[in-house]
């Protein structure tokens, strides 16, 4: 009968693939380089395969082991729901949940959301992490993180989600703007303008692109890494551009010369959701976290 690999053992081939480096990896893992080589060349004799090319001068994978990784990946997600589900049943709404958001979201709602978690749920653990919405899709697959906060539309297919609030995009325009005459402004005034936008990676530049459309004027040579710079470029005189109520609510604007303005009709808007891997047993609790966001996000 194969022995079967231990949890352990399958951390630690997670890591060496997610670091790239023994010394990193046993780190990652709290253990020494030692331990660690050694809990791998046990793997491999368990297995009676090559995990590791040796023969390489730096940390390289074998087929199999790249497929070995993948396997480990999704045994240890399922240990770990394991032992979730026995919290969900014994303690709902406690201990540790790893929480991912995106750069536009986090910095807008924590600051009111975090107080209202604390007051309901005072045994429950968060821990965050911010990042871009693709990157915290990739870590939730792997169950590096429980749930996540994003905004759709973005491609989350495989996922979960739960549709929270709409979030309405405001028109941002530097004070001296001729629009800026307008109580409203529909897209197509929009049309020859330039709109400033965040760099690739980012699901607002997609929400916002798909708001306003295609536009030669738009492409512009520079993009921002956050909505912060954003509108200082707006206030400098560089463009316009489209910004969550979200940060307008937080004051995003406060301290700026920039003027905001509703868009006609329909106008445009991103839908907050949170998502989390189809089955996890702590769902129901992930729903329940969803008022309170909604609240916090008003």
């Amino acid at each position: 009968m194969t022995s079967l690999p231990t949890p352990q053992q399958l951390r630690y081939l997670v890591a060496l693939a997610e670091t790239g480096h023994f010394g990193r990896a046993a780190s990652a893992c709290t253990v020494s380089q030692s331990t660690l080589s050694a809990g791998i060349l046990v793997l491999e004799r368990q297995l009676n395969a090559q995990i590791l090319d040796r023969s390489a001068k730096h940390v390289a994978f074998t087929m199999l082991g790249h497929e070995l990784v993948a396997k480990a990946r999704q045994a240890l997600v399922a240990l770990r729901a394991m032992a979730e589900a026995a919290d969900a049943v014994r303690a709902p709404m406690s201990g540790p949940v790893r929480l991912g958001m995106i750069p536009t979201i986090g910095p807008f709602l924590l600051p009111r959301l975090m107080p209202s978690l604390r007051a309901h749920y005072p045994a429950l653990k968060l821990f965050l992490r911010e990042d871009q919405t693709e990157r915290l899709l990739g870590q939730l697959e792997t169950g590096q993180l429980d749930v996540l906060l994003l905004a759709t539309p973005c491609a989350c297919a495989g996922v979960q989600t739960l549709r929270i609030k709409r979030d309405e995009f405001l028109l941002a325009l530097a004070h001296d703007h001729p629009l800026v005459a307008r109580e409203q402004i529909s897209i197509s005034a929009l049309t020859a303008e330039r709109l400033l936008l965040l760099e690739d990676g980012h699901c607002l530049r997609d929400q916002v692109l798909s708001v306003c459309g295609p536009n030669p004027a738009r492409s512009g040579e520079f993009a921002a890494t956050s909505l912060h710079t954003l509108i200082q470029m707006v206030a400098g005189g560089l463009g316009v551009t489209l910004v969550p109520r979200l940060a307008v609510n937080a004051g995003i604007t406060n301290g700026t010369d920039v003027v905001l303005r509703r868009l006609e009709g329909a106008g445009g808007w991103r839908t907050l959701a949170l998502a989390w891997r189809p089955g996890s047993p702590r769902a129901a609790e992930y729903r329940a976290l969803a008022p309170l966001i909604s609240a916090a996000a008003e």
